[in-house]
């Protein structure tokens, strides 16, 4: 029930008038998680928003520090339901810097290309379910239609359709299938081909045009105060990926001048502009995704992990990695005393910055807006409480 605050003020024509304290939450909205919204109304526009987080907690930061470098990778996996690889590659990298281990060629475009993959099961989810939060049923049934090729290809190569744990310290778990790469290929050319239905189930209707086109703008100073980052900063303008400008894996090669990598970027800052990078870089990471199939089948058969020994151990320091998530920057900084499990191993997700703007963003928008802006934020609360 919606709690009141009386005594407020006076409203049109002498009447008395209160603000209502609106609870959104705590519930499961679909795939982004439990989250809890305390706005204040008056009439039917926000006054104030209070996102409350908290509810999906589960200490995984802490049950790092109990277990060794093999075991966390299922722990990391996890924060970001709709993108497991590339939270697993996060941990990987930043111990094997700190190991000074070099990893197989083959492993390290292996892991680029199935980073890229997953980042299109990110974005297909959410351009599938932004519309269904606005009422548009249609396109979360095209959206699966090309999540369920690209899953068929991961679930094959690990195993799992969502915590794929496929990756490993040193490489990765087992060598490719037999003929996966020619199927990673097919796959990838028929999602490409079918991209058009579902754009035009977007960009051209008129309807989610009105309810998002100027709607939640979000500029680039506030981006910055924040620290918001991934497709929500750039859509406000703010050019920044971390896989051209602090590149790690492949993607040096991949964003150089000339090749497949690029960063989709738009100047509005709405609901609208937010929708349109996802939409740009499903085609940019197909584009990766060819290019590393390439040069896959160019290398040919070859290592795709480290021997580690029995009992690993990572030497006494510190260190800090981020990488480019599909929902922006996720940081990992790993404090070492020598021992076999790490003595603090911190996340910085994406969805925590993204989501906390929402106190800013929501305040002086109507309450029918509050959905086109919340579905827009791209978040996971699991990414947010971890």
């Amino acid at each position: 029930m919606p709690e009141r605050e009386l005594t407020v003020g006076v409203g049109a024509g002498g009447l008395a008038t209160a603000d209502m304290v609106l609870n959104i939450g705590p519930q499961h909205p679909a795939t982004h998680g439990v989250l809890r919204l305390r706005i204040t109304l008056d009439g039917e526009r926000i006054k104030s928003a209070e996102p409350i987080v908290g509810y999906m907690h589960r200490g995984a930061e802490k049950l790092f520090e109990v277990r060794d470098y093999r075991q966390i990778m299922v722990l990391a996996n996890r924060h970001d339901w709709l993108s497991a690889f590339s939270n697993e590659i996060g941990v990987a990298l930043v111990v094997e810097r700190m190991l000074g281990m070099d990893v197989p060629e083959r492993a390290t475009w292996t892991r680029t290309l199935l980073a890229e993959l997953n980042r299109v099961l990110n974005h297909l989810m959410f351009l599938g379910s932004y519309p269904l939060e606005l009422g548009a049923i249609t396109p979360i049934f095209y959206s699966f239609r090309e999540r369920e090729d690209l899953q068929n290809v991961m679930e094959e190569i690990s195993g799992g359709r969502m915590h794929y744990m496929f990756g490993r310290v040193g490489g990765l778990h087992e060598d490719l299938p037999a003929g996966w790469l020619g199927r990673v290929r097919d796959t990838v050319a028929l999602v490409r081909g079918r991209m058009p239905d579902l754009e035009s189930l977007l960009i051209g209707n008129e309807i989610l045009h009105a309810r998002t086109r100027g709607v939640g703008v979000i500029d680039a100073k506030t981006v910055a105060a924040y620290g918001i980052s991934g497709p929500i900063a750039r859509a406000s303008g703010v050019d920044i990926d971390l896989r051209r400008d602090q590149p790690y894996l492949n993607y040096a090669e991949l964003f150089a001048p000339g090749g497949p990598g690029r960063v989709a970027t738009r100047t509005e800052g709405d609901s609208l502009a937010r929708l349109e990078v996802l939409l740009e870089q499903v085609h940019i990471s197909l584009d990766i995704a060819d290019a590393c199939v390439e040069r896959l089948g160019a290398l040919g058969p070859g290592p795709v992990n480290v021997k580690l020994p029995k009992v690993l151990k990572v030497p006494e320091g510190t260190d800090y990695l981020a990488t480019e998530n599909p929902l922006g920057f996720n940081g990992y900084y790993l404090v070492s005393r020598g021992e076999k499990t790490p003595w603090r191993l911190k996340l910085r997700s994406a969805s925590f910055n993204n989501i906390q703007v929402l106190a800013e963003l929501l305040p002086g928008n109507l309450l029918s807006d509050m959905v086109a802006i919340l579905g827009s934020m791209f978040f996971v609360v699991g990414d947010i409480d971890k």
